[in-house]
Formats: structure tokens, C-alpha cells, sequence
């Protein structure tokens, strides 16, 4: 005979919010509460489909690294249009993340999470086809404006329906997918170049990814909107049908949702919902905590971009110099070789920010991860040697030391916080603004530091970009706004935890009390007394 498990709610029925709804932990018939939040069916596919976005993401950018020496063959490239083929998609990214990724703030979450992949299949199908260098410079940029789209949508939908206490976790999951892609982006073209050593293989690269994202496409039909969007619009009755169909579980709970009391509460944020918004009293530290450090460190992860083939050169093998096809695709498996070292160390980094992001927060792991970047590019100037030579050992450190840290502190932490800090109402468009502003930093560096690189010397270059870790390093403290554990419903009211007013409020209400104390125990007061 078997027992059916029964889970009992955790106390009377009450109002709740639809993240209390998501967060609540039922207790055993015995009373004991659950020592967590057990995820729905709904909630892994969310985020399993939000993790789909990211792979392709990795899996197309760091193809394109691989298709580019095949491609320049192919339409007979001169290095300037080698570089806007590159800059395409980054381009995209640039403006996807602002232009379509705000969009969710306005139709909502889940259709944008639907039309971006749809964009994304129609551009990466004409990628396969396209018949000159025009047409894929266009299919690039277009695949871009989806990815960059998926930048603020993949956070907000995993962030907007799970627990609170597994939300960095999670989307830091997600966010390791890019890595996950990148790896088998690369190993697909090996394997493609190895099989089919052809010119005309960077087609078939592409086609590999077709199938899949429409299947993503599919998936992502079935899933819930978001309710904290809902809520904010006003839309209670939807809301409520989302959470319950979010929060579809066996044994069920919570037994009912009732968010009618939410109506007028957060509805639209007072009308003001435009970029501008982004710029007032209450978001601008959040505007400036969320841009300023990602562009810093897209400038000093792209930068040390710049520097990697001479490290990979020495510790893989050296390049062919010759113009032949052979040596082309030669070349061209050394760097995916490359490429699947730094995804190697990619991934090591994200999976110490999964593991440390709830215990140790945000902003310690931003600050540590920037100190240690300044500290690994630090060591790879100091390796090169007024000759001309270089010091391996301490180049390869310092490589592979700001690799790991970028990828525990500023490169994932940024991308977290940037959907964190903003109010519901206007979260789209504020994850979606530091994207973009973020990739300007990538673009200028795509077609900058070449030319400086040249006019101002390896060893100088590299000074710079530990300048620019350490900024990032006093911007990141000076507005820092730590969200470990904080429900994100919170975020722009008066109860917001995260603002400067809330805490000086609570630091002296606590104040008061160690002072009021203190003078009870200079009175000889004593408990009991």
C-alpha cells in the first residue's frame, strides 16, 4: 500500500503577490516546511527554452569566427569587409537589445520570447543562401537583432518565474549556455572542415543550427506569460491564469490564486514607461550600475580578443602563412582549436559564479572578477619584453587568469544585474539599454584597437584595458546595488531593499535600537529586572 505525499500550505490564506505565490514552500503534514521551493514542469521548460537562446547565441557568433577565413575566400574579402562581417552580428546584438528587447515591456514577455526566434530561423535560413557578401553582411546583422533581443527576454522570463532564491543561479545557467554553444559551434566546424574540407562548408555550419531553433520556436508556444508582467499591466484576471498555469504541480500548491487586491497597484507605473524613465532619480543608478561596467568589460573581453591569436599560435601550433586554400583551412582548425580552449575556460569561470552567486551576491563577485581581470592583463603586458619577444609562461597566466575571472565577476554579473535592478515596468527596456550600450564597447573595439594597436604598441594597449577593469572596478562600488535574495516585485517602491533611502532608514532604525540598549545597560537595566 502506498501513501500519497501531501503537501500542506504554509499558513492562512492571505493576499500575496504573484512572487510570494512563486516563492511559497509548503510544509509537511507534520508542519515542517520544505527547505526549498520545488520547480513545476512550467518553470524548467522556461528555462530550459530560454537556455536554447543562449546556445544559439554562443553557437552562431563563434561559428562565424570559424566560417569568416572560408567566407573571405569565397567573395574574395579584403580585410575591411573581413571586419564588417565580423561587426555584422555584434551589430545586430547592439540594436536587438534596445529596439526589439524593450518591445517586451510593451507586448510582453512571452511574444517577444516567440517573434525573436522567429526572426532568428528566417535570417539564419537566407545565411545558408546568400549568394554575395552583401546579402550575408544583412542575414548577420538580422541574426543579431534577434539575439540581441534575447539579451533582456531570456532573463525576464526565467527571472519572472521562479523562486527568488534560485533566480542567479538559474540565469546564470542560462547565461553558460553561450559557452555550451560556443563549444559546439567550434567542434561542429572541425568537424565539418574535417569531413569536408571545402569553401563552401560555412554553409553547412550555419544549416546545422535550422532544425533546432524551430523546434525552439514550437516549445516556446507553450509556455505561461509572465504574471509580474501582467500584474503590471493591469490584466489581474491573466495574471491569474498564468500563475496557476505556471504553478501546475502534483500534490498542488497553493490550492488557489487570488491576485484581485494587485488591480490598481502596480498598474503601468504611473504611465511612465519610456527610456526616459531610465534617466530619472529612481532608476538613473540602476541605468548606470547596469551599462557603464558591462561596456567597460566588453572593451577589455573583446580587447584581449585582439591579443589571443599570438598566444594561441605559441601554445597550439604555429600559423601557415602560405595563401592556399590548404592553408586557409589549416589556419582555420587551429582557431577553432582556440576557440574551444577559451570556451574550456568560460565555462570553468561561470560554473564557480553558479556556485558562489547566492552566497557571495553580486557585487563582491563583479568587484573581485574586475580586480582580478586588471591583475591578469597586468601580468600579459609585463610579459612582453622590449625585443619583441614574450615570456610564455606568464603570458599564458595571465591569459587564462582573466579569462576565469572576467567569467566569475564582471562577465556574468553584469548580464544578472541588468535584469535585476529595474522595476517590472520598465525592466525590457533598462536590460535592454545596458545590453546595447555594452556592445558599443564591443563594436568600437572591433574597429579601434586594430588602429591603436599600431600607433600605440602592444604593451601600452594592454595598460589601457587594466585601466579600464580598474574602472569598472570604482564604478561598480560607487552604484552598486546588491539583489541577492530580493524579490524583484520590490524593486522601484517604497519597499524596495536595494535603495539608499530603505537602507539608511533600516541602518538607523537599528541604530537606535543598539543605542537605546546601550543606554538601558548604562542604567542597569537588566531582562527580568
Amino acid at each position: 500500500m502506498t501513501t500519497e505525499t501531501v503537501f500542506e500550505p504554509p499558513s492562512l490564506d492571505e493576499e500575496k503577490t504573484v512572487q510570494q505565490y512563486i516563492d511559497e514552500r509548503p510544509n509537511w503534514p507534520d508542519g515542517t516546511a520544505l527547505p526549498s521551493t520545488p520547480m513545476t514542469g512550467m518553470q524548467f521548460r522556461i528555462w530550459a527554452l530560454a537556455c536554447a537562446g543562449k546556445f544559439f547565441e554562443g553557437m552562431v557568433v563563434f561559428m562565424t569566427g570559424v566560417a569568416v577565413p572560408l567566407i573571405a575566400v569565397q567573395f574574395h574579402l579584403n580585410s575591411a569587409d573581413k571586419g564588417i562581417v565580423t561587426a555584422a552580428s555584434l551589430a545586430g546584438i547592439l540594436v536587438g537589445a534596445s529596439a526589439l528587447g524593450s518591445l517586451a515591456d510593451t507586448y510582453g514577455r512571452k511574444r517577444m520570447f516567440i517573434i525573436e526566434m522567429i526572426i532568428f530561423v528566417v535570417f539564419l535560413i537566407a545565411l545558408t543562401l546568400a549568394p554575395d557578401f552583401i546579402t550575408l553582411v544583412i542575414c548577420l546583422f538580422g541574426a543579431g537583432l534577434a539575439l540581441g533581443c534575447d539579451y533582456p527576454t531570456a532573463h525576464m522570463v526565467i527571472s519572472e518565474s521562479i523562486p527568488t532564491t534560485a533566480r542567479g543561479r538559474l540565469v546564470l545557467s542560462a547565461f553558460a549556455f553561450q559557452a555550451v554553444g560556443a563549444c559546439i559551434g567550434t567542434t561542429v566546424g572541425f568537424i565539418i572542415l574535417t569531413a569536408d574540407p571545402d569553401i563552401d562548408s560555412w554553409r553547412w555550419m550555419y544549416a546545422t543550427t535550422i532544425i533546432p531553433a524551430i523546434l525552439v520556436v514550437v516549445g516556446r508556444l507553450f509556455i505561461s506569460d509572465s504574471p509580474h508582467w501582467l500584474i503590471a499591466k493591469g490584466r489581474t484576471a491573466e495574471a491569474e491564469k498564468a500563475t496557476r498555469q505556471l504553478l501546475k504541480r502534483v500534490p498542488q500548491y497553493p490550492k488557489s490564486i487570488s491576485l484581485g487586491h494587485l488591480q490598481h497597484k502596480h498598474n503601468d507605473h504611473g504611465g511612465k514607461t519610456g527610456y526616459l524613465t531610465l534617466f530619472d532619480k529612481q532608476n538613473r543608478r540602476a541605468t548606470i550600475l547596469a551599462s557603464v561596467p558591462w561596456f567597460l568589460q566588453d572593451l577589455s573581453t573583446y580587447g584581449i580578443g585582439i591579443f589571443t591569436p599570438t598566444i594561441l599560435a605559441a601554445v597550439l601550433g604555429k600559423e601557415s602563412t602560405s595563401n592556399a586554400v590548404s592553408s586557409t583551412i589549416h589556419n582555420d582548425i587551429l582557431g577553432a582549436k582556440g576557440s574551444a580552449l577559451m570556451n574550456i575556460l568560460f565555462i570553468v569561470g561561470i560554473l564557480a559564479a553558479i556556485l558562489l552567486v547566492e552566497r557571495t551576491g553580486r557585487i563582491k563577485l563583479q568587484l573581485v572578477g574586475f580586480i582580478g581581470c586588471a591583475v591578469g592583463l597586468l601580468l600579459t603586458g609585463l610579459s612582453m619584453r622590449a625585443d619583441g619577444s614574450n615570456d610564455m609562461l606568464l603570458l599564458f597566466i595571465g591569459f587564462t587568469l582573466f579569462y576565469f575571472m572576467t567569467n566569475l565577476g564582471p562577465n556574468a554579473m553584469t548580464y544578472l544585474l541588468a535584469g535585476e535592478v529595474f522595476p517590472t515596468q520598465v525592466r525590457g527596456k533598462g536590460a535592454g539599454f545596458a545590453a546595447s550600450f555594452a556592445k558599443i564597447g564591443a563594436v568600437l573595439t572591433a574597429f579601434l584597437f586594430p588602429i591603436l594597436l599600431k600607433s600605440l604598441g602592444t604593451t601600452t594597449l594592454l595598460y589601457f584595458l587594466v585601466g579600464t577593469c580598474l574602472v569598472g572596478t570604482v564604478v561598480t562600488y560607487l552604484f552598486r546595488i546588491e539583489t541577492k535574495g530580493v524579490n524583484l516585485e520590490s524593486i522601484g517602491t517604497a519597499d524596495d531593499p536595494t535603495s539608499r533611502l530603505t537602507r539608511r532608514i533600516r541602518t538607523e532604525t537599528r541604530g537606535a535600537r543598539r543605542a537605546s540598549r546601550s543606554r538601558a545597560a548604562t542604567a542597569g537595566w537588566r531582562p527580568g529586572a
